[in-house]
């Protein structure tokens, strides 16, 4: 079976792939990055833009690390690869197939460190792209070699600039458009500190620090797409499909969201919203609310309940009827409330949020979702939780039913190392969470198996650990009592049975 790359002739493609050739474009972007999320969401996006005409430009993709795989493939493919996007979308079952043809070439800067130069040389090149991961924005200390590399992305983000700079002869218009996509609260933020930081340490000149300062946009975003990556699982059905071998094949959703914390000058010269695309201009605070609260939020309410329940995916979840109102209750009467925008957009959100959750293509097991179940808890669920309280002076009663259903989730059953064993009938599953909390956990749990199974104190013991959740959720009038009341029904009837019986409540 021939290999994705140029050679492949247009019609010989399967009817079920598309593809548009979009060769002999300048090379606008640099991206620090090559992995699947990149090239499933800012990359496709660049493609529609290039296929409307509305940007005319291609990305050269540098590896961010020493021991990447991605390049050597990427360009033995002519920087082709296909993106594969499944799930529901307006109702509908959605299976697209395209060819995305936007990335040049890719660059190892550790053995063409030289490569990457030129590209800093170019007059063409306006903005940077980055996902490096959370641990890839952050500072390492290394020393400044203009021969050589640096191994930290924000280490090559200032080189590349500082390289540039001298260049282009300080000009203002070679500042470029810095939009990283890591997971990081105020990412471009972060990284503007850590050039900086990097430029009065390798000793370079004061004009530099002042051209980064003056001359260089450093956007916060916000992103959110899953994208699953090579599907190794059925790649055979994929080959029989698309006609073709693609090593670097990504799948993943339709919905994305992209919100870039910048002017109607970036947005001019980058016009994703013009493309169709959901790309949101201007603050993100709100759009960073929005998914924090009505998506992450979702997530941690259903992982114990759910799991406990006896499913595994997010799926099962929405898909079993008193489940799927479990969650839907707990997002509609109790989060979205709380959520501060437009009730249009919010409608909108929650809706695909639900086609999200219902998408038969992704695999999202709860045990996933569970991990350091209590820090997301505590800053996605705790801050709905207040100001719920604070609107209706009431307790909401499946954001606390999930708080009860976490306790219970983190009994453990025993110890295995770092982690905690819990049991579920005659499963075991792994509680993966810091120090801090396991510990307080277990030491509630023992507190309870030693003194009579008191339930009201074991549940007052870790609410009023003021460390687990950023406040003494003891002292909020009656919450004790029903998380309490919630654990004990669940200890005396079973997870499955004390949702239909929280639901009953409801009802009444």
């Amino acid at each position: 079976m021939e290999q994705l790359s140029l050679s492949i002739k247009l019609e010989n493609l399967s009817a079920q792939v598309t593809y548009e050739n979009q060769d002999h474009l300048p090379e606008k972007i640099v991206q620090f990055g090559e992995g699947n999320f990149l090239r499933g969401f800012v990359d496709w996006m660049i493609h529609e833009l290039n296929k409307q005409g509305l940007f005319n430009g291609k990305v050269v993709a540098i590896q961010p690390t020493p021991y990447g795989k991605v390049v050597p493939k990427l360009n033995a493919q002519d920087g082709l690869y296909t993106l594969a996007l499944r799930g529901i979308e307006n109702g509908q079952i959605v299976e697209r197939n395209e060819i995305i043809s936007s990335i040049s070439r890719g660059i190892n800067p550790y053995s063409n460190w030289d490569e990457v130069l030129k590209v800093a040389e170019s007059p063409d090149i306006q903005f940077v792209f980055s996902n490096t991961t959370e641990a890839g924005l952050t500072y390492l200390e290394e020393t400044y070699d203009k021969q050589k590399s640096p191994l930290s992305f924000p280490g090559k983000v200032t080189a590349f600039l500082y390289h540039r700079y001298k260049v282009m002869n300080t000009k203002p218009e070679a500042g470029l458009v810095l939009i990283p996509c890591e997971l990081v609260e105020g990412n471009g933020d972060v990284l503007k500190e850590l050039v900086l930081r990097y430029a009065k340490e390798w000793n370079m000149p004061k004009e530099f620090i002042t051209w980064v300062n003056n001359h260089n946009q450093f956007c916060n975003t916000l992103v959110d797409r899953i994208v699953t990556g090579y599907p190794k699982d059925n790649v055979e059905e994929y080959r029989d499909l698309l006609g073709y071998e693609d090593v670097l094949l990504t799948a993943g959703e339709p919905y994305h969201l992209f919100a870039i914390e910048a002017g109607e000058d970036v947005a001019e010269r980058l016009p994703f919203h013009q493309a169709g695309l959901n790309v949101k201009w201007g603050p993100i605070t709100p759009y960073r609310e929005l998914k924090v609260r009505l998506l992450n939020g979702p997530h941690t309410m259903m992982f114990s309940v759910c799991y406990l329940s006896g499913v595994d995916t997010v799926l099962e979840a929405i898909q079993d009827p008193d489940l799927g109102e479990f969650v839907k209750n707990g997002m509609i009467e109790e989060i979205f409330p709380t959520v501060k925008m437009d009730e249009k957009e919010k409608r909108l959100f929650v809706e695909s949020v639900i086609e999200r959750f219902e998408n038969p293509y992704n695999k999202h097991f709860l045990t996933d979702i569970g991990m350091n179940a209590v820090y997301k808890y505590k800053s996605r669920l705790i801050p709905s939780m207040l100001d719920y309280i604070k609107q209706t002076k009431k307790l909401p009663q499946s954001i606390l039913f999930s708080l009860a259903a976490l306790i219970v989730y983190y009994r453990p059953d025993r110890n295995d190392g770092d982690f905690l064993i819990g049991r579920r009938g005659n499963d075991e599953y792994t509680i993966r969470d810091n120090k801090e909390a396991l510990s307080a956990l277990t030491k509630a749990w023992e507190q309870f198996e030693n003194d009579g199974a008191d339930v009201s104190r074991l549940t007052a013991s870790v609410l009023e650990d003021e460390e687990l959740w950023g406040i003494k959720l003891n002292e909020i009038e009656g919450l004790n009592e029903l998380v309490a009341s919630n654990v004990s029904s669940i200890l005396l009837y079973g997870m499955k049975k004390s949702v239909r019986k929280l639901a009953k409540a409801a009802t009444k």
